[in-house]
């Protein structure tokens, strides 16, 4: 059972959303979804939600947030591992036969939120949250292992900055922010070593939706034209410990790669014509293009990636809209000519401990 994109909007970058409500931002996002699939909300049969409570500061926020993102009276379930989780989960849901159509909704508001305390309550309480572990030590942390594996230095550190902003600023829908200069990225202060701040990518404030159709709902429904194909997904967790081995090795991107190559049938990534990285940082940025077996042939995050917009737990769904457009043509001003495939990557937990690969290639269907 084939699955297919059949539209898809993003809330406006923006790295404080003061005029809405979350549940405006989702409302407005999934509404655009829809009129851009063509489709009106009654004719969904689920809804899939990724979402985080400690991240939205709500209990059970879904109790607010699913009949904005277009789940009423229809069936709902809800990820909180991330937003490309979710996009998965909406795949295996389409290939259970068991529906045919739904949403796939995320948000973020990074910026109504502190964001290091969330990540700091994640760690166990006898040991790491005492250490302060959160975010920004655990990326560090990952960073040196990074640094000294692949042998990436300062310098070519601030270099990638310099140009994941340059990919940025040409995507109408990013945050549109100024590139900075070698000398700005080399001045700014550390955070922890060896992370600078221009290291990282900048939070926002975000909402994406995803309308998601099976074969058979095509196939009953031809005036419908899909943007793309769904062609492999993969996930997989790692060691929650962070020890040497598990900053180093990368097993579960590995692990997630490998299985979203395998459902698409595909060798490499050679076969990928764009990847869209969720990279927190550019240390991350280095260590996957190694890990991947990343080439010259495969465009790496020409919509900029998180530093085009980072509404850090729907990083990775905004980085597959950004592949769907870029296989559907309709990427605008980052599009990249004569784009067959495109997939999009995205991590979470302390250190990239769980990864996720979604791959999207031309819409034609049977």
């Amino acid at each position: 059972m084939n699955c297919y994109v059949l539209g898809l909007a993003l809330y406006p970058a923006v790295q404080r959303a003061a005029g809405h409500r979350l549940e405006e931002m989702v409302y407005h996002t999934a509404h655009a979804a829809l009129d851009h699939a063509g489709i009106h909300r009654r004719e969904l049969d689920h809804v899939t939600l990724g979402a985080c409570d400690e991240l939205d500061g709500r209990s059970i926020s879904s109790m607010l947030l699913a009949m904005p993102a277009g789940a009423y009276l229809v069936d709902e379930i809800k990820v909180t591992d991330s937003a490309a989780s979710a996009l998965c989960l909406e795949v295996a849901r389409l290939k259970s036969e068991e529906f045919d159509i739904g949403l796939v909704a995320s948000w973020c508001k990074s910026s109504k939120t502190d964001v290091e305390s969330v990540m700091r309550l994640r760690g166990e309480p006898f040991y790491t949250r005492p250490l302060g572990m959160n975010m920004t030590m655990s990326d560090a942390m990952l960073a040196q292992a990074v640094a000294d594996q692949f042998g990436v230095s300062a310098a070519q550190a601030d270099e990638r900055v310099v140009k994941a902003y340059a990919r940025a600023s040409a995507n109408p829908r990013g945050l549109a922010q100024a590139v900075p200069t070698l000398a700005e990225v080399a001045a700014s202060p550390y955070e922890a070593t060896p992370l600078r701040a221009m290291h990282r990518a900048p939070l926002s404030d975000g909402a994406v939706c995803m309308v998601v159709a099976s074969q058979r709902w095509l196939d009953r429904h031809p005036q419908h034209r899909p943007l793309a194909r769904i062609a492999g997904v993969g996930w997989a967790a790692d060691s929650y410990r962070l020890d040497r081995s598990r900053l180093r090795d990368f097993n579960s991107a590995r692990k997630a790669w490998a299985q979203a190559l395998r459902m698409a049938d595909l060798p490499d990534a050679s076969s990928v014509d764009v990847m869209e990285l969720e990279t927190p940082t550019v240390y991350h940025e280095a260590a996957y293009e190694q890990v991947l077996g990343l080439g010259a042939s495969t465009q790496i995050s020409p919509s900029g990636g998180a530093f085009a917009q980072n509404p850090l737990f729907c990083t990775g769904l905004v980085g597959a809209a950004e592949a769907v457009l870029q296989v559907a043509g309709q990427a605008g001003a980052v599009q990249v000519p004569g784009v067959r495939r495109a997939a999009a990557h995205s991590c979470h937990g302390y250190a990239q401990q769980g990864n996720v690969f979604m791959i999207f290639e031309g819409a034609a269907h049977d």
